[in-house]
């Protein structure tokens, strides 16, 4: 059975609830009610009026229902960061958690290293009624144009950069680059190196800070620090200067720059792990065909948007982080004697 069509336009009309309701031999409130879930209704009345709507092949018109129930059933997620392997596979994790939940996602985008764009992304996904935000986004600055903004939204994040900051601080970036350095320090390293990504970013700062922990509590120096974008021409930069300074064993910020700095060392005549030790931090799908393989970190990323969606929407009164694992290839050796 098709929905009517008006004669003029050869175009079917999309059924309306009206139609449901006829073939259904029920009022048009009771459908309503069907679509809305209402827990008044008997089990035969719902189910010959979803019977309708399959012959009619019924699509409900979501803003229609969002009206009716006074919910959008929809989650908005702002995203500063969607180039980036991780963030990028945050927002993928999030939506399906939420599409999962029977939620209707819209993704935002903005620059964030401007207040202002954040702003702007906020205020779009208010206006289309979101019922709650899931930020995923690295950098400090957004953190703090969210505590100014006065949106009446609940939001959670993926990054927190402290108690003050509503949300939920999924990812350990600390424990894992911690993970990362003890390694190298148990094969025997004594000169170690770290790639840190741009300081504006908190998992930058936070894999940072974890490094110069661990080597602290062995009473190691961290002052062997170079600065890279993420990107691999940023750590074959940034490795060059490290190995001028002797270094034995680099802690890349991430794969990319790890794989940088692995071509560095091809260039300079050393051998990885003989000569130098690289580390990174993500476990990207490519990580594992690297020359050599790559030792890493890898986040659980898609148990981290779960958990955000699921704190968001009232399933979870605490959401500890989601702890990192230290995966072991062939990049990593005892120094050369």
């Amino acid at each position: 059975m098709t929905a009517h069509s008006d004669p003029e336009d050869p175009r079917p009309r999309a059924a309306s609830v009206f139609d449901v309701a006829k073939v259904a031999g029920v009022s048009h409130q009771t459908v309503s009610r069907v679509l809305n879930d209402h827990p008044s209704l008997r089990d035969a009345t719902r189910q010959k009026v979803l019977t309708a709507m399959r012959e009619l092949n019924y699509r409900p018109n979501a803003a229609a229902r969002a009206l009716s129930s006074s919910r959008s059933r929809m989650i908005g997620i702002l995203s500063t960061s969607s180039g980036e392997y991780g963030p990028a596979s945050s927002v993928a994790a999030a939506e399906t958690a939420a599409r999962g939940r029977g939620y209707s996602v819209t993704i935002a985008n903005a620059d964030g290293l401007d207040p202002l764009s954040v702003n702007e992304a906020v205020n779009h996904l208010a206006n289309l009624a979101a019922e709650g935000l899931v930020v995923v986004a690295p950098q400090t600055r957004v953190l703090a144009a969210l505590s100014a903004l006065s949106i009446g939204i609940p939001f959670v994040t993926l990054q927190a950069s402290g108690p003050e900051t509503p949300g939920a601080r999924e990812l350990d970036q600390v424990v894992g680059a911690r993970l990362a350095t003890a390694h190298l320090v148990a094969l025997g390293h004594t000169r170690v190196g770290h790639i840190a990504g741009p300081p504006e970013w908190l998992d930058a700062s936070q894999r940072l800070a974890g490094f110069r922990d661990e080597l602290a509590q062995h009473g190691l120096g961290a002052d062997l620090i170079a600065s890279g974008d993420w990107s691999a021409a940023s750590g074959y930069r940034a490795a060059t200067a490290l190995l001028d300074q002797g270094v034995t064993a680099i802690f890349a910020g991430n794969d990319q720059m790890a794989l940088g700095a692995l071509s560095a060392a091809t260039a300079a005549r050393l051998e990885v792990p003989g000569d130098l030790s690289i580390v990174g931090f993500d476990d990207v799908p490519e990580a594992a065909y690297y020359h050599p393989p790559l030792t890493t970190v890898r986040q659980d990323l898609a148990e981290a948007g779960r958990r955000a969606v699921a704190l968001l929407l009232g399933e979870s009164d605490a959401a500890p982080s989601v702890q990192p694992e230290l995966i072991v290839r062939a990049s990593t050796a005892p120094p050369r004697r």
